[in-house]
């Protein structure tokens, strides 16, 4: 992972005033010193989002979200670190360098970055070429006939592929790409395989080009349709996994959706990208597409990031009803409820937008069934489940979807549930769930597909503190005069001993920084999601009067409870077996030697009773 110097982070944070940041995302409105909106992280009537601009610092007082300006896009564009500060020094204009680099990892730096370049400039040439090439008028008549206009065109930046071996790469090599790039980008083939260093031809010919964005909007990948039905070649051609390109890693459109996804928390999965383009032009927006036909453990993870609910609406045929259950695995895994809609024979969405109208797609998304209800009722359908035959079947098939649930409470009562619909006891139900389970357990693993699915990361420790460490927390984060009255104390070794005092530390280490914004920034920068809401819960309160006076008393209520730890300690060996007179007599002296402190620091009146 790339490391960041402080001088870097610091620059890119006075460069990215945190209200011109955010102002850039929704409108902000001034209420006397600060900023106010409603939140973007959770629904909200009346607004509770503040920004700070002295501080340069967000707070939510009603979600508790707060941090500062690489926070804030961390968690809206739903970024790591290094790519929030990347986002914000290009805006700022500024070139970053990575620390700590091998030479290999700079190699893989700057062939990224130059596959980024050479995929930006190829949508933008194949953009050009569909809007004015006179050889792209049957590519713009295609796109009209299915509805897309050229606004929309623009929007998405639809493009179109030249016919010919090499048109494309002979433009690619005039600006300058090589054939190496082209090859490592995945925009040419050789023609050896088995020799890469041979002659290569364009990959996309006589194509409409669908450019595949990451999160953030940067075009990695392609997709090209045929335009030719009768043509023997695949109806659509996918870029090649690259540096940039993973398939089973990307889900198309998530960079234009993403803030609907998080608003209706419920997903949308179209099969195809003209699917999507359509129901997100004709106002719904909370839909996305996998590059496949079935989601990856990957995907599942990303999506589970925005929604809790996923709507399958593939097509109707058996294909359709495949892709579904091949999806079932990875969404459960990431505890997502599914949903399938069920459209009429013959119809996807963008036919079915088209001649009926959006509202008749939002219907059929409203009656979207449970997945495992649609189950049920697909094998209750057929005349084969009243034989016993075909009740042995459709049990064993619905046992292998309930074996994938991964939550308990869920899996039980959908095995109560199925049980009981198809005539079997539900402890004979659960066996069959049993050995389903052992079964896919067994099968060999293969492709990303088989890879686990488990929240990146892992789950995040609460952060906790006791009510005189919020206080000193608090005060030191305010006072610089309480920073340098508590360095004249032994701080390190008084807060390593307080199991809750990780945030005091850190403040404590960094001092130096906090004197201007901009170290504040990097401070905030480097802690983790809990430590930086903390802090910046300390940030937007209005510090004490006396913050010397409250330092001090938060400090003898540290040095009390650190002799107390260390008098129930005394008293525990007391209470060993086994002792001598002269380890007795002397574990009693060292208690009264502890009591006489604790009585010396003891004080009638404290801030904190």
């Amino acid at each position: 992972m790339p490391r960041y110097s402080e001088e870097t982070i610091q620059q890119v944070a006075a460069a990215n005033d945190i209200v011109e940041v955010i102002g850039g995302y929704f409108p902000l409105k001034r209420a006397g010193t600060t900023y106010k909106a409603l939140c973007p992280f959770h629904q909200e009537r009346s607004p509770s989002f503040t920004v700070n601009p002295a501080r340069q610092i967000f707070k939510c007082f009603g979600c508790g979200a707060g941090g500062s300006v690489f926070r804030f896009v961390m968690d809206y564009e739903h970024l790591d670190f290094g790519a929030a500060l990347r986002r914000l020094a290009e805006r700022a204009g500024i070139r970053i360098e990575e620390q700590e680099l091998s030479s290999e990892d700079r190699q893989k730096i700057d062939l990224r970055r130059r596959l980024l370049d050479l995929h930006r400039a190829a949508a933008e040439y194949f953009h050009k070429t569909l809007l004015k090439s006179p050889a792209a008028q049957h590519a713009r008549d295609y796109l009209k006939s299915r509805g897309i206009q050229a606004e929309i065109a623009k929007s998405w930046q639809l493009g179109y592929a030249p016919e010919g071996w090499d048109v494309f790469s002979r433009w690619a090599r005039q600006q300058g790409f090589s054939n190496a790039e082209l090859l490592a980008g995945g925009l040419t083939t050789p023609r050896d395989p088995e020799n890469p260093s041979s002659d290569s031809y364009d990959r996309f010919r006589d194509r409409i080009m669908f450019p595949i964005c990451n999160d953030t909007g940067e075009v990695i990948a392609f997709s090209g349709r045929i335009l030719q039905p009768e043509a023997k070649a695949a109806k659509y051609v996918n870029s090649p996994e690259t540096p940039l390109f993973t398939k089973g890693a990307v889900l198309y459109g998530l960079h234009r959706s993403k803030r609907a996804l998080i608003e209706k928390n419920s997903a949308i999965v179209c099969e195809g990208q003209l699917d999507l383009i359509t129901a997100f032009e004709a106002g719904i927006q909370n839909v996305i597409a996998p590059q496949g036909t079935a989601f990856t453990p990957k995907q599942a993870r990303i999506l589970r990031r925005y929604v809790n609910e996923v709507v399958l609406c593939f097509d109707s045929d058996a294909a359709g009803e495949k892709a579904a259950e091949r999806s079932l695995p990875s969404l459960l895994a990431e505890k997502l409820a599914v949903r399938v809609i069920r459209l009429p024979s013959g119809q996807d969405p963008d036919s079915l937008i088209r001649s009926q109208g959006a509202a008749a797609f939002f219907e059929q998304v409203s009656a979207a069934e449970d997945f495992f209800e649609a189950q049920l009722r697909r094998v209750s359908e057929s005349p084969q489940f009243h034989t016993p035959r075909g009740k042995t079947a459709a049990a064993r098939k619905l046992a292998e979807f309930v074996s994938w649930i991964t939550d308990p409470i869920l899996r039980e009562m959908q095995i109560q549930s199925m049980a009981r619909r198809v005539g079997l006891g539900a402890e004979e139900f659960s066996q069959v769930v049993r050995d389903a389970g052992e079964q896919h357990r067994r099968a060999p693993a293969h492709s990303d597909d088989a890879e686990p699915a488990s929240a990146p990361g892992g789950s995040v420790r609460e952060f906790r503190m006791d009510s005189n460490l919020l206080l000193l927390g608090l005060v030191l984060t305010h006072s610089r005069e309480a920073r340098e009255w508590l360095s004249e104390e032994d701080w390190h070794a008084q807060l390593e001993a307080e199991p809750e005092a990780e945030l005091l530390l850190d403040l404590m280490e960094s001092a130096h920084s906090l004197e201007n914004p901009e170290g504040f920034t990097a401070f905030l920068a480097r802690l983790d999601p809990q430590k930086e809401a903390l802090m910046t819960s300390f940030l937007s309160q209005r510090p004490p009067e006396n913050p010397l006076t409250v330092v001090e008393a938060c400090w003898r209520e540290l040095d009390k409870k650190r002799l107390r730890r260390a008098m129930d300690s005394l008293k525990a060996r007391q209470r060993e077996p086994h002792l001598s007179l002269e380890e007795a007599t002397n574990l009693h002296q060292q208690i009264l030697d502890l009591q006489k402190r604790l009585f010396d620091i003891s004080r009638p009146f404290s801030p904190l009773q």
